[in-house]
């Protein structure tokens, strides 16, 4: 089971760290913030596919075409964890390759959402405040690589659910002989 663990587990976390480097790259770490969550979690759950592809290889090989809810759901779980630890070194890595200061352009990204509220005087001075305090706190890695972690492992969470509660019943894909 460590085998497929680590096997989809890294497939799914090189798919989605391409595809987060990648789109780093190509916008010099700032895409535009709509699309590129879009963007990013399209590719979260394309690489988090690898999930189900791990349940079900389990299920056919080891379990002989069977598997049982929380066995499927704690392999599922473990795989998106191995792909969220190399979705946050994928991070890491884009925010040396990119060298631009993503926690200052992300706090005045908040700033300029806050005055497009139509925010003014207290409020907007509470917004800048809170802003400044997201970039000092980003810039703290002990922090900042949790938080990203966080992006994708709900997803991950989600994922591994539904693909046990699928893959459970032997009809579905079933075991090939």
């Amino acid at each position: 089971m460590f085998r497929i663990v680590l096997k989809y587990g890294l497939i799914a976390g090189v798919i989605v760290g391409l595809a987060l480097v990648s789109v780093s790259l190509a916008y010099g770490g700032q895409p535009p913030p709509d699309w590129g969550m879009a963007a990013g979690f399209a590719s979260m759950l394309i690489a988090l596919s690898m999930v189900f592809v791990g349940i079900k290889r389990h299920r056919d090989t080891a379990g002989g075409g069977v598997i049982r809810f929380w066995p499927a759901f704690g392999l599922g779980l473990a795989i998106s964890g191995v792909a969220s630890v190399v979705y946050v070194l994928a991070w890491e890595l884009s925010l040396v390759l990119v060298g631009g200061d993503f926690a200052a352009m992300f706090a005045q990204h908040m700033v300029e959402r806050a005055e497009a509220k139509g925010l003014a005087g207290d409020a907007l001075a509470a917004a800048v405040a809170k802003a400044r305090e997201f970039e000092a706190m980003y810039r703290n890695p002990l922090l900042r690589m949790p938080m990203t972690f966080v992006e994708i492992f709900p997803v991950g969470v989600l994922v591994s659910l539904v693909s046990a509660l699928v893959l459970r019943n032997p009809r579905v894909l079933p075991a090939r002989a």
